[in-house]
């Protein structure tokens, strides 16, 4: 795993748009996964700045989305897909015909998963994935437990990722089960970012990186990945840096 360290969010968000950029001018038809919530945030945000100031051309780019909480939809504040199209896909210009995203509406959400799926094998995989670490460890809804040999599947949620969860709607809301790419997608991924910033994710970014490589905390298995990268802030490193130091 190649670890950047850097001194604060923003820079972190730099080194991992930076890197995304680079990727898409080299490919420019990638095949790319991004994540919802509160870490890629300013990513997103140089990405779009980017776009504007034609140093990318996501244009070709094809995107499928890594998560979504079952029951719920573009339409709905607090989803993945509807934080992504807020916070990236419109305000870069990217056509809903480049997005892939599984429907979490559906009945059949085994349908979706497959959906998805022949999505990425039609690309052959997936040429970057960018990832948060849950406090718990998860990846996506690959959640501690996790099957290393899974491709997209229906997740029950662990109880830390339901509570931590509540935070992207403005009521609570009951939050069982997601649907995900799966750790087979990760692993098969030409480069996967994992990125973490705040004490918070320090615990979890210290088993990821030191600890051994098991499915009760599936973001250790980045350490088997062989063009993985962790690009985090001092403050999420802490623990490493501590246990490193003695």
């Amino acid at each position: 795993m190649n670890i950047v360290v850097l001194n604060h969010y923003e820079e972190m968000s730099q080194k991992a748009a930076e890197q995304i950029i680079q990727t898409v001018q080299a490919k420019p038809d990638a095949l790319l996964c991004f994540p919802g919530g509160d870490t890629p945030r300013e990513i997103f945000r140089l990405l779009v700045q980017a776009v504007k100031d034609n140093r990318v051309d996501f244009s070709k780019s094809t995107f499928v989305g890594l998560d979504e909480w079952a029951g719920l939809g573009r339409e709905d504040e607090g989803s993945c897909i509807h934080f992504l199209y807020e916070q990236f896909y419109n305000p870069a210009g990217i056509q809903d015909s480049q997005v892939h995203a599984f429907n979490a509406k559906e009945k059949d959400l085994q349908a979706e998963c497959e959906k998805i799926d022949a999505v990425i094998k039609r690309h052959g995989s997936l040429d970057l994935i960018l990832l948060g670490i849950g406090v718990n460890g998860h990846l996506g809804f690959n959640e501690p437990g996790a099957s290393f040999e899974s491709y997209s599947h229906v997740s029950d949620l662990d109880a830390v990722t339901s509570t931590v969860g509540q935070k992207y709607f403005k009521e609570q809301r009951v939050l069982s089960q997601g649907i995900t790419l799966g750790i087979k997608h990760i692993l098969n991924a030409k480069s996967a970012i994992l990125i973490a910033n705040g004490p918070k994710k320090a615990d979890a970014v210290f088993e990821a990186v030191k600890g051994p490589v098991v499915n009760t905390m599936p973001a250790s298995v980045l350490q088997l990945h062989p063009n993985s990268h962790l690009i985090v802030d001092l403050e999420a490193y802490a623990k490493v840096e501590k246990s490193e130091a003695n």
